[in-house]
């Protein structure tokens, strides 16, 4: 990981115990923090990918694990849950070890809506977002199609990135005042083209920590 040090940290939220899993970039003037997709953990390719390109910014990255995930369970908690667990968690760690960083945060899939609901508690000055779900697949015995999640991704004021799989089941999402948005080959799960997800995170988040 480009010299840094990596370490895990047991944090208590509101909703039991969370994980965060960090990396050290010496030198680091800010940190992204990456949240998981609702049935996945942090190994996911594109959290990995973005994981590295961060490091080589000399970004540190801490890798969070939600309650639910640390207890063994799969079914993600609610939404109010869910984004309780984050906020705390990112509350601890600004006390001590990602004081007086610039924070960037974000995450896969269900982490994404958790960043965006939460980027303004958690003064976030980017969100990044990888496989945002805009609008779950209608199921056949749907009469109304899935609502929308736009609602999420607009009421982010700070400057904003969704790298998203072309063929992504849930959708695209549209760019926005605040908001780019980079189609990468692949789907939902980003695996096709990891190099694409890391060359798009790397160059936004150097943008958005040197602003």
């Amino acid at each position: 990981m480009h010299g840094g040090s990596v370490s895990t940290l047991a944090l208590q939220t509101p909703h039991g115990q969370a994980a965060a899993h960090l990396h050290h970039a010496p030198g680091a003037t800010a940190a992204l923090v990456l949240g998981h997709g609702a049935g996945g953990g942090i190994a996911a390719p594109d959290l990995v990918a973005v994981t590295e390109a961060a490091a080589a910014a000399t970004i540190s990255v801490a890798l969070v694990e939600q309650p639910y995930r640390v207890a063994g369970r799969r079914s993600p908690a609610p939404a109010g849950q869910l984004d309780a667990a984050w906020t705390a968690v990112i509350d601890r760690l600004r006390e001590d070890e990602l004081r007086g960083l610039a924070l960037v945060v974000g995450g896969r899939s269900s982490g994404a809506r958790v960043a965006c609901r939460t980027a303004a508690a958690t003064a976030a000055v980017g969100v990044l977002c990888l496989a945002f779900p805009l609008q779950p697949p209608q199921r056949r015995s749907a009469a109304d199609p899935s609502p929308s999640r736009l609602g999420e991704l607009d009421a982010v004021v700070a400057p904003t990135l969704v790298i998203q799989g072309a063929r992504d089941r849930f959708g695209m999402p549209p760019a926005g005042a605040h908001r780019e948005v980079v189609a990468v080959q692949g789907d939902h799960s980003l695996r096709t083209d990891a190099g694409a997800v890391a060359a798009a995170a790397g160059e936004w988040l150097a943008r958005v920590v040197s602003a």
